[in-house]
């Protein structure tokens, strides 16, 4: 059965049509299940981060797999048909070799993006969806990106999106020390974001989340307090800088908010970064003259604004990955030929034992050894040779070549001469 990938990426799908196909975790294995119930889908994984949505699958045909992510889309109100790619069998696996290596990434070798793929392979194998197949692929794909880490600058030479934003939040505010910082959520994105900022000191850091506990938790990391959610319109005033990134499938920040706050700050410029999809800001809150707000998209762009050295460690990856791409496909051509190297061993012991029986019988009527040796060799070579020429007489003339071809591999010429009869 094929292996297919189908999605949509940052070079595929603006970030609007993104945030509409976008699947959190904790909705990956319903999702996982829903699409492995779809007739003809075996194997099923799913990769959905803030860049991407993808499908990895054992399918026939793709066109069931196309149809679940145009109906998840159009559930959303987005039509993203025209922004779908599709990859099958060996480019499938170059895709996933670059997706994991951090080649296909909208910042050049950021290094969240295998942890994100892991995580999507535990959520399917818990849904019961990752079969042999795709586990074998992961598996290659998991050590291709650590050798792509291991022997090359690429990871080393990434510049993060959280460290662009604390580059623009320090272009706007300079000393970040004078700033109060809002870290709204407590996922992965955050975090990271987070050790940027709290690096520079600011004079105040107060984590914003729905869940008090886990919120509290996460702010003692770092030295901060931590609010509920809801404190939010009373609050957001506050801040100089925020940095937000939830699973909310809605966004927690609108326009009229962050307007309400600018008021109560009179007029003092908010610094607002979206690590979100979907997006947890408003998009119109950008209309605002004194929001500088940027979104994963905008600072995609300016991390990607890479250096010599990383174009030139991308070159070495990509290399890599064409090696291992070409190994893991002759890998699966040995494990194609498993079966049938099977069913050749087992007619070869059911010919054994059947020329070895008449041996035996021949010997214990006290036959000739030399005779009864000549005829067990002369039964085997007859029952080895008998479907070749048969199969040969009876081929069309568009297939004898290919089994005269098979003949020639399959039974190659001996070298070796004969022991010679001992005088």
């Amino acid at each position: 059965m094929p292996l297919h990938v189908l999605g949509i990426n940052h070079r595929s799908a603006p970030l609007e049509v993104r945030e509409k196909v976008a699947f959190p975790q904790e909705a990956q294995e319903a999702a996982l299940t829903q699409l492995a119930g779809r007739p003809g889908v075996s194997e099923v994984v799913l990769v959905s981060t803030c860049n991407r949505t993808e499908v990895y699958c054992q399918v026939d045909d793709e066109a069931a797999v196309r149809a679940w992510l145009e109906d998840a889309g159009a559930k959303s109100g987005v039509a993203i048909g025209p922004h779908l790619y599709a990859h099958r069998d060996g480019e499938a696996v170059r895709h996933a070799f670059r997706v994991a290596a951090g080649l296909d990434s909208m910042v050049l070798g950021e290094p969240q993006i295998l942890g994100q793929v892991k995580q999507s392979v535990r959520a399917a194998g818990n849904a019961g969806t990752l079969g042999t197949q795709l586990s074998r692929l992961f598996q290659a794909t998991f050590s291709v990106a650590k050798q792509v880490r291991t022997e090359t600058a690429l990871g080393a030479q990434s510049i993060s999106m959280a460290a662009a934003a604390l580059k623009l939040a320090q272009n706007l505010f300079g000393d970040l020390s004078r700033t109060r910082l809002l870290l709204i959520g407590v996922g992965e994105m955050v975090e990271l974001a987070a050790s940027y900022f709290v690096a520079q000191r600011p004079q105040s850091i107060v984590v914003a989340n729905r869940t008090v506990a886990r919120g509290e938790e996460f702010a003692a990391r770092f030295g901060a307090r931590a609010i509920a959610l809801a404190e939010l319109p009373a609050r957001l005033a506050e801040f100089d800088i925020v940095v937000t990134a939830t699973a909310s499938s809605l966004p927690i920040v609108g326009k009229g908010l962050l307007e309400s706050a600018l008021k109560a700050r009179k007029r003092r410029p908010m610094f607002v970064v979206d690590l979100a999809v979907p997006r947890d800001v408003e998009a119109e809150a950008s209309e605002l003259p004194d929001v500088f707000l940027y979104t994963i998209d905008d600072l995609g762009k300016i991390a990607a604004q890479g250096s010599e050295s990383r174009r030139a460690a991308a070159a070495e990856a990509e290399a890599i990955v064409e090696r291992q791409v070409a190994a893991f496909a002759a890998r699966q051509e040995a494990r194609a030929a498993v079966p049938a190297i099977v069913e050749l061993r087992r007619r070869a012991d059911e010919y054994r034992e059947i020329e070895l029986a008449k041996a035996k019988a021949r010997l214990a009527k006290g036959e000739d050894p030399h005779a009864v040796l000549d005829a067990l060799a002369r039964g085997l070579a007859n029952k080895f040779l008998h479907p070749p020429p048969q199969a040969l007489s009876h081929a069309r003339e568009s297939e004898r070549e290919a089994l005269a071809e098979a003949v020639r591999i399959l039974f190659p010429e001996t070298p070796e001469a004969p022991p010679a009869k001992e005088e």
